[in-house]
């Protein structure tokens, strides 16, 4: 069974997932994790969604507000013993369909090089590369993109 939970970033499945994709990052980023990883703080998180499946937390996802049209998806994570069952585009739709009912009109989201399953995902759902943006505008590794979704 799959059971799809909108919450914030005090959920304790959010941030055992979140530990488990700051793992996999410090090993794909290597010597730039640090940089990122002061970009991904949970602490202005207020809306997250977790899947679980089984029984176990398996995937989640994360939606902040950039301005007033548009909001950054971050956070998100597929626990590998759950990938290629379609979990990670249940994620980011809830996660659209949620900005959506906030009223933003744009999703925003930075990913890397190193991560090609992340920017394949991103592609098939509509979105498009777009100049890096904020604190990503000079990081080579960095690959922007962005959706309307109104």
């Amino acid at each position: 069974m799959t059971e799809l939970i909108r919450t914030d970033s005090t959920n304790s499945s959010f941030r055992t997932l979140v530990s488990l994709l700051d793992e996999d990052l410090k090993i794909r980023d290597g010597e730039e994790h640090a940089f990122y990883s002061a970009f991904n703080k949970l602490d202005k998180i207020k809306h997250t969604v977790v899947i679980t499946k089984r029984g176990a937390p398996a995937a989640c996802g994360a939606i902040k507000e950039f301005d007033s049209e548009t909001v950054e998806i971050k956070r998100m994570f597929v626990k590998p013993e759950f990938r290629g069952e379609g979990i990670s585009k249940l994620v980011l739709n809830e996660l659209e369909k949620w900005a959506k009912e906030l009223n933003y009109t744009s999703c925003i989201l930075e990913t890397g090089y190193k991560q090609p399953e992340a920017i394949s995902l991103y592609k098939k759902s509509g979105y498009l590369i777009t100049a890096n943006y904020g604190q990503y505008k000079n990081v080579a590794n960095s690959v922007c993109m962005k959706k309307k979704i109104s």
